[in-house]
């Protein structure tokens, strides 16, 4: 098969991740198919994307039967990625049986596609699946300290049985595949009201509210530039490697969120106040990869200096928002 004729197809492709992931398989010419039920993807990620040649959108939810635009397709589709599902808390807590039903029926809905068409599948797995974390930076042999009863559960619980069932696929000889555990990953797309520390931060500097900042600020987070992601979920894709183990995709660079917030209001010279709130149930207290797997087998690890990325976030949301800062960085 000719690869102009060959297909990619991107479950969650107008979510923030992916459409940056569409975006580039665009730009090497290749032929995308995104799968997006759009419940937490921003329609201006989707109007980027339309009318560039070789992409095709297909409305649909992964949890029910996958759509006939997308069946017809098969036999030309040799890549699946799997980025869909909400992925900040006070996106997926609003409905938990929904975010635990894509990640079971959804992943395999997609990995019986995989088996059918012989097409290589990603998961995008997540740093969730170590919970609330004993081990420190988290490796991937540490089964981690996940809260199996508690608000985070849909997600956190739902992609460990999502990467279950994938291993299981894997050991069956019924699909090639890849895990990848993502780590906090940023970047201009993001939802200005998504939840996480990256927008929830900038958006408020950027606006006049206060500052929220959870818990004594003391937690901490490693911050991955989204190209860096993109990078990195298309060199694992593109490995041949046996898929029988998942990889950590992050950056390594620690810092606490009261770090974070501090270099967010020094880049977008906010006065905003800064606000201390209860820390959510069962959010980490530290999070930070180690990402040897992922150097060893890919060759990769990030390069986007935090202050870099930074720098084009806060310009992006600037723009965004129609805020004009003091001291944000084009």
């Amino acid at each position: 098969m000719a690869a102009s004729e060959e297909v990619i197809l991107i479950a969650g492709g107008a979510g923030f991740i992916g459409s940056h992931l569409t975006a580039r398989l665009l730009d090497e010419g290749r032929q995308v198919i995104v799968l997006d039920n759009l419940q937490t993807a921003r329609p201006s990620n989707l109007r980027l994307l339309e009318g560039r040649p070789g992409f095709t959108f297909v409305q649909g939810d992964i949890v029910d039967p996958l759509p006939e635009a997308v069946l017809r397709e098969a036999g030309r589709i040799v890549r699946i990625y799997n980025l869909a599902c909400a992925a900040s808390p006070p996106q997926y807590q609003v409905d938990p049986e929904h975010t635990m039903l894509t990640n079971v029926m959804g992943t395999n809905h997609l990995l019986r596609l995989a088996e059918q068409t012989g097409a290589r599948f990603l998961l995008t797995s997540t740093s969730e699946v170590y919970g609330d974390p004993e081990v420190h930076p988290q490796v991937e042999g540490y089964r981690g300290w996940v809260n199996c009863t508690g608000p985070r559960a849909c997600y956190d619980e739902g992609k460990r049985a999502a990467e279950a069932l994938t291993f299981d696929y894997a050991r069956m000889k019924r699909a090639q595949v890849r895990v990848a555990r993502i780590f906090n990953t940023y970047g201009p797309q993001m939802h200005p009201d998504d939840g996480r520390v990256v927008s929830n931060l900038i958006c408020q500097a950027l606006s006049n509210r206060d500052i929220t900042i959870h818990g004594d600020g003391t937690q901490t987070r490693s911050f991955c530039y989204v190209s860096d992601m993109v990078d990195a979920l298309i060199r694992l894709m593109e490995s041949e490697i046996d898929g029988l183990e998942p990889v950590n995709l992050g950056n390594p660079n620690e810092l606490t969120v009261s770090d974070l917030a501090e270099k967010v209001v020094a880049m977008t010279g906010s006065t905003n106040r800064l606000v201390y709130t209860p820390l959510p149930q069962d959010d980490p207290r530290r999070r930070r990869p180690n990402i040897d797997r992922a150097k060893a087998l890919l060759g990769w690890e990030p390069r986007v200096p935090l202050a870099d990325g930074l720098a084009k976030t806060c310009a992006w949301f600037a723009e965004e928002l129609g805020r004009v800062p003091q001291r944000v960085a084009a």
